[in-house]
């Protein structure tokens, strides 16, 4: 006899994906959505360790944000392999010139910056 599946049956299973195609593209949507969040995370935390060393030192933070600079894997002090993530930001201690900072971030801790520091009190001399 004739087989007793439709062509229309077979055009079906033709276009649906198999099982482990669909696993490999769940997982790589979640680890693109992951990665994604832990880099949307790190350029807040930049931000606000940005905005409050301005602060402290009583300048101006510029353009309000943060700019990823660059981004490789690094070993943290327990011997574990983090994403290093490096941000510069501006600031101006005058209103007029434009100053550059950076800052680098493990995870959420900082664990390098330049840029803004807090004023030294002039020392005071004694007239004799």
């Amino acid at each position: 006899g004739a087989p007793l599946v439709s062509a229309a049956s077979d055009h079906h299973d033709a276009c649906m994906p198999d099982f482990p195609t669909m696993i490999f593209a769940m997982l790589a949507a979640f680890a693109a959505f992951q990665w994604w969040s832990s880099a949307r995370a790190a350029a807040e935390r930049a931000g606000q360790l940005g905005r409050e060393a301005c602060e402290r030192a009583g300048v101006q933070w510029l353009d309000q944000s943060v700019h990823a600079h660059s981004m490789r894997l690094r070993r943290s002090d327990d011997g574990r392999l983090r994403v290093g993530r490096s941000f510069r930001f501006e600031y101006s201690d005058d209103g007029v010139q434009r100053h550059i900072g950076h800052l680098v971030l493990h995870g959420g801790r900082l664990v390098a910056f330049s840029g803004p520091t807090r004023p030294e009190a002039a020392p005071l001399h004694s007239i004799n």
